[in-house]
């Protein structure tokens, strides 16, 4: 199971394994405090993509295209996401405002798409 939850929110004992998917380190949030298993900074988008961006919901169906195809590219960088999400909960965890259209969401429905695959296979 995969779930999504902002870095400014409290660790719970519900989030499982908890990752922080992002490029950048969320501002005012101490490494020691944020309680993550790991920072994945490359399953994060792109520099490029993630500046054309912006968290503009107008741009949101081609953003998702656009990063979809970016982590297509470089599997080994959410395989071990996929296993650990397989096996138990995770936690993405992401620092926009916007709780619907960030990237934790986006990847998110991309690793749920790639569970549903297997699980067909």
């Amino acid at each position: 199971m995969v779930q999504v939850k902002r870095a400014y929110e409290p660790a719970s004992k519900d989030d499982g394994a908890r990752f922080l998917v992002e490029r950048l380190w969320p501002r005012g949030i101490r490494k020691e405090s944020l309680n993550a298993e790991g920072w994945l900074k490359e399953v994060a988008p792109s520099t490029a993509l993630r500046q054309w961006f912006q968290h503009d919901p107008a741009k949101w169906d081609e953003f998702r295209k656009r990063y979809f195809h970016e982590l297509e590219k470089h599997p080994e960088a959410w395989e071990p996401l996929l296993a650990q999400a397989r096996s138990g909960r995770v936690t993405l965890v992401y620092s926009a405002h916007d709780a619907e259209h960030n990237n934790a969401v986006a990847l998110k429905e991309f690793l749920e798409n790639k569970c549903k695959a297997l699980s067909r296979s």
